[in-house]
């Protein structure tokens, strides 16, 4: 079965590929969520993995077969040719396939976390160091549209794992921060408002300590990184804008530490003034720099992707450190955690191969 294609009009030029997935289709955020994510989306056949690229006129935008629902007329050719099919196969004779046994157990198993993920707890928060491909916690417009109890069959997010992890299923936790999916490292959760409002305020102040560690294609200059985020730079992507006071533009500050140079690669620290989203990412891509294993902020404005040869499935950025003061106590707190297997597996790959 062949793709499904259309070309973006005049309705959806400048809207987000969620928004013309939407319009075409009549799907829900979510559903379009699940279709990019899945990497089931392409646009100028390229893999978007960004629900947000906002579209331009023109553009080829291609869905795998079978993703979303067809129209009518299109609907029809396919019901014919699989009635077609299933009248050839009704003249061969099949053996009966076995029935599974009535006491077959499911195959599925809960998820668990790793013993290694609550790095501190008591009874104001909780530190985790957050598994790479598991969510912060909900986004809020998908729990808005699914409702409390429809997002019990949803996939389990780190905010829903930890409180069965300590015991206590039924005590939500309060998301302060979020890293990315593809992202592991050091998060905090409130265990009630008063800790939850204190530690906003610290992050709204800048005045909590946030370092990562990243693997970089090339050697970024080691300077302070300081640019103006938009939601769209020009390509559909987020990033920094020319304009300083730029629409609904957001100050980002990152400094950039070179810990190992590696030939053509790099050990880099980064450390937070803001917490923008997907900040040290878009800081390094626009440095000619980006993450090995980055597949969106990969590439200059309206360019090609640079090369990566590191191997890598995922962007490597791990949020190794994480310091702020305690929300009730007041007594200053800093954590460390290394990098997990696959980050340490590519660095030494890298040091090996280094010229």
């Amino acid at each position: 079965m062949p793709p499904i294609q259309f070309v973006v009009d005049r309705r959806e030029h400048g809207k987000t590929l969620a928004s013309a997935l939407k319009i075409r289709y009549g799907l829900s955020w979510s559903q379009a969520k699940r279709l990019v994510e899945g990497r089931h989306v392409k646009v100028s056949g390229q893999v978007e993995p960004d629900l947000t690229r906002r579209l331009k006129l023109g553009k080829r935008v291609e869905l795998a077969a079978g993703t979303v629902e067809l129209k009518p007329e299109e609907r029809k050719k396919l019901a014919d040719k699989a009635k077609k099919k299933a009248e050839r196969a009704a003249k061969k004779v099949e053996p009966p396939k076995p029935k599974a046994k009535p006491d077959a157990k499911p195959t599925s198993k809960p998820v668990l976390l790793p013993p290694s993920t609550i790095v501190y707890q008591d009874d104001a928060i909780i530190v985790a160091n957050k598994p790479v491909g598991l969510t912060t916690t909900r986004n809020k417009d998908e729990a808005e549209e699914f409702g409390e109890r429809a997002v019990k069959f949803l996939p389990k997010t780190l905010a829903d794992l930890l409180p069965i992890a300590i015991g206590a299923p039924n005590r939500a936790l309060i998301a302060v921060h979020r890293i990315d999916r593809d992202t592991s490292g050091l998060v905090v959760f409130a265990r009630n408002r008063e800790a939850a409002e204190n530690l906003m305020e610290q992050f709204r102040k800048h005045t909590v300590d946030r370092r990562y560690l990243a693997l970089t294609r090339g050697v970024p200059p080691a300077k302070r990184i300081n640019s103006t985020f938009v939601r769209d730079r020009g390509d559909g992507r987020r990033g920094s804008s020319t304009k300083k006071d730029a629409p609904g533009g957001k100050r980002a500050v990152t400094h950039v530490r070179v810990v190992e140079a590696l030939g053509e690669f790099a050990v880099v620290e980064c450390r937070l003034e803001t917490g923008r989203t997907h900040q040290v990412r878009i800081h390094l891509g626009e440095a000619g720099t980006p993450l090995c294993g980055e597949k969106v902020y990969d590439r200059p404005l309206n360019g090609k992707p640079y090369p990566d040869t590191s191997g890598a499935t995922r962007p490597m950025l791990h949020a190794e450190r994480l310091g702020f003061t305690h929300p009730i106590s007041g007594t200053p707190l800093v954590w460390d955690v290394p990098p997990p297997a696959d980050f340490t597996a590519i660095h030494e790959w890298l040091k090996q191969n280094s010229v």
